[in-house]
């Protein structure tokens, strides 16, 4: 594996345009038993405009590192800064949309007025709700399912409504928590496709987190390593496919030597923390 693919993480230089810094970030969840460390030592370096997976073991702390970017949960220690601001100061100013595991979509309420709603709660006028939500479900091809409601529609079709009301009012950063961990294999291909696609039109920084070792691949600009609890970042893989990706590029000879290179660090991640 060569120098040029993999980074030492420790001596990743913070890009000049970085959106999200990580440094020395330790978070530990207290319980009756003793207290679980979660994240160790993590550091981490994201430049806008990248598109960037978190992959390593069940329980490494992936999506934990997803929420305290978020504000869904608080460091312990250490420095966390989102679009140079506190993930607090980052939540309340809107910075980012969240796409959960599921697609957590109101039954009672239409597609249009489930994408709608972050705008309803910011007080945006009806019209240009309409407008906003109208685009966005034809950008990820529903806008004729729009006055469907949610259990009228398939999974793939649940989520792809979740991330138009997650970009509803433009974040400058879109997280994403495994969410096509339910789907079946075919249209979790489907979906991927969407979110590349929807990236490379909006440019919107994103993180995401899977399980999978060709997805982290496929969609990525970079993938970052964690190893087994406590969780540390361990190394970050340069993804030099070129883009528009597609059916050609999951069937491309350097897509399989990226995919055996995360497989390899992922296994040298798991010595580490043995």
């Amino acid at each position: 594996m060569t120098d040029e693919v993999v980074k030492d993480v420790e001596q990743v230089a913070e890009p000049a345009n970085s959106i999200i810094s990580v440094r020395n970030v330790n978070k530990i969840f207290p319980g009756k038993e003793g207290d679980v460390i979660a994240l160790s030592g993590s550091n981490l370096k994201i430049a806008s405009g990248e598109f960037v997976s978190l992959i390593g073991p069940s329980g490494c702390g992936k999506t934990t590192l997803l929420r305290l970017i978020a504000d869904l949960e608080k460091i312990t220690s250490g420095e966390l800064l989102v679009n140079h601001k506190s993930p607090e100061r980052a939540r309340l100013d809107r910075d980012y949309g969240y796409v959960f595991q599921a697609p957590v979509l109101y039954e009672w309420r239409t597609v249009l007025k489930n994408v709608e709603l972050p705008l309803e709660i910011m007080g945006t006028s009806a019209s240009k709700r309409k407008q906003t939500a109208s685009r966005l479900l034809e950008m990820v091809g529903l806008e004729q399912f729009k006055e469907h409601y949610p259990w009228q529609l398939s999974g793939g079709m649940q989520q792809r409504v979740s991330i138009a009301r997650a970009l509803s009012f433009s974040p400058s950063i879109l997280l994403m928590d495994e969410p096509f961990g339910a789907l079946d294999e075919i249209t979790r291909e489907q979906m991927q496709q969407e979110v590349l696609r929807l990236w490379r039109e909006t440019q919107t920084t994103t993180v995401f987190v899977t399980h999978s070792i060709s997805e982290a691949v496929f969609l990525s600009t970079h993938v970052v390593m964690m190893s087994a609890r406590p969780g540390r970042i361990t190394e970050i893989i340069d993804i030099d496919l070129p883009q528009p990706r597609n059916v050609e590029t999951r069937e491309s000879e350097r897509f399989y030597e990226l995919v055996t290179e995360v497989r390899e660090a992922l296994r040298r991640s798991e010595q580490a923390s043995g």
